[in-house]
């Protein structure tokens, strides 16, 4: 402890290193609160890339490893510290350094908060699509590292399909600049890409440039409340089938909706067995809506209702993201699932998460992300109750089992971390394991960084 701290003071200014130790364990978890963190030695919070650089290399010369952290927002411990590690913080890195209006680019910042770039580029006309729920909190920087999605990815794609370049500092110390600005370009093997999603295994990403597209057309939204989960199931894959694009089509079921109305009081119908939020956009935005309304009730919805202006719209699409913040009121434990299947295979799921639900008598509150085959159990039980906890475990791995039976993947969009870490072998066959761990030993040969994450 002592060489590491004398190392990052010869190199950082004293404001950028807190080694009190409540502080730095406050900075070394993430939301993801079933996973264990070790003990972190220091806390670093660079303003600036050179900053960072002086952090790997006081690591290298500590021979400690480095956690990077975004905005603590991860959900499956991928931002939890090692034992003795410096966490690197990048919340002070927040700043939206240019938006490029005539080639649509934002270069930003990896602290900069999702919700914050969305309004300064709304200014001048553009849109940055990959839209989380933890919009409000979480970073660019930590969006990239996981490849978040959200909730207009049906449409839109996730955060892959937007990051056109990066700044990155690598394990040597060395920074790496990534793509360009310019709209294409085929020079060399695609870096950017294989840096996104990469957890901090890598390097640390220190500046993003993001592609932007035009303002959102106006959105037309519905809901649809149905009495059966499957016939819900059936509604989604029926909409896809008769080669509809809505911009937004998130499912909520029973539980939820009684827990965000019990919090939040929003006149939620609370006899249904799950709702269906659903959104299009365009000039033929309310015609298109009719006609997935349409659709639901030929599926057995039992009431479908149109938002009648941008307010009431908003309010329903927060039933969505309120979802976990209404079940972190009841003071238990809650480990989120993050599975998905192909669309045509969405009723299996949904049917099975219900049936491992009731098998392992376990609550098994489910939202997701309908549109692209992508769901969110949400397992909420009494942490100290160790034979309720060991019933939610086996819950969680049937549920990634019958992912992968159905044809689809463990981890969608809130990455591997060590909640998933355990399952990759299962998805993946050894020859792409061997190529992967390969290409990270390259990358950080000492694997100084992020150790025991993802790979």
């Amino acid at each position: 402890m002592t060489d590491l701290l004398a190392e990052l003071s010869a190199r950082l200014p004293p404001d950028c290193i807190q080694s009190d130790p409540e502080v730095v364990a406050a900075y070394s978890q993430d939301r993801a609160i079933f996973e264990p963190a070790g003990r972190a030695a220091v806390l670093v919070s660079p303003r600036s890339t050179d900053d960072v650089v002086a952090t790997v290399l006081a690591a290298n010369a500590a021979d400690v490893p480095i956690v990077p952290r975004g905005a603590g927002s991860g959900l499956t411990g991928a931002a939890n510290a090692s034992d003795g590690c410096i966490i690197l913080s990048l919340h002070r890195m927040n700043q939206v350094l240019e938006i490029d209006t005539i080639n649509r680019l934002a270069r930003v910042q990896p602290g900069v908060i999702n919700l914050d770039l969305k309004a300064e580029v709304e200014k001048v006309g553009l849109f940055y699509p990959p839209d989380p729920a933890s919009v409000d909190i979480s970073s660019i920087g930590g969006n990239v590292a996981t490849n978040a999605g959200g909730l207009c990815c049906v449409k839109y794609g996730v955060t892959r399909d937007y990051v056109v370049g990066l700044e990155v500092v690598l394990a040597n110390g060395d920074i790496v600049r990534t793509g360009r600005h310019t709209i294409k370009n085929t020079a060399g093997l695609d870096l950017t890409g294989l840096f996104v999603g990469s957890e901090g295994l890598l390097g640390i990403i220190t500046e993003v440039t993001l592609k932007l597209v035009p303002k959102r057309p106006p959105a037309a939204t519905a809901v649809a409340y149905f009495g059966e989960l499957p016939h819900a199931g059936e509604a989604i894959v029926e909409v896809f089938q008769q080669g509809h694009e809505p911009s937004l089509m998130e499912i909520v079921d029973q539980p939820c909706l009684r827990q965000v109305e019990a919090v939040y009081h929003m006149d939620l119908d609370l006899d249904a067995a799950v709702l269906l939020l659903m959104q299009t956009e365009g000039d033929q935005a309310a015609e298109s809506i009719a006609e997935l309304a349409a659709i639901c009730e030929a599926n057995g919805a039992t009431f479908v209702h149109y938002a009648t202006d941008q307010i009431e719209a908003d309010m329903l699409i927060e039933v969505r993201r309120r979802v976990w913040a209404a079940f972190e009121t009841l003071g238990k434990a809650m480990l989120p699932e993050d599975v998905a299947v192909p669309r045509q295979r969405l009723p299996e799921l949904m049917a099975g998460i219900v049936a491992i639900g009731e098998r392992h008598n376990v609550s098994l509150p489910t939202i997701g992300h309908a549109g692209d085959g992508n769901m969110h159990p949400l397992l909420i039980f009494d942490g100290t109750d160790a034979a309720e906890v060991a019933r939610v475990k086996e819950a969680f791995t049937e549920i990634v089992h019958l992912a992968l039976e159905l044809g689809g993947t463990i981890a969608a969009e809130h990455g591997v971390g060590t909640l998933k870490r355990q399952f990759l072998e299962d998805e993946l066959d050894p020859t792409q394991l061997r190529v992967q761990r390969a290409v990270r030993d390259l990358f950080d040969p000492a694997g100084r960084f992020n150790p025991g994450k993802a790979l």
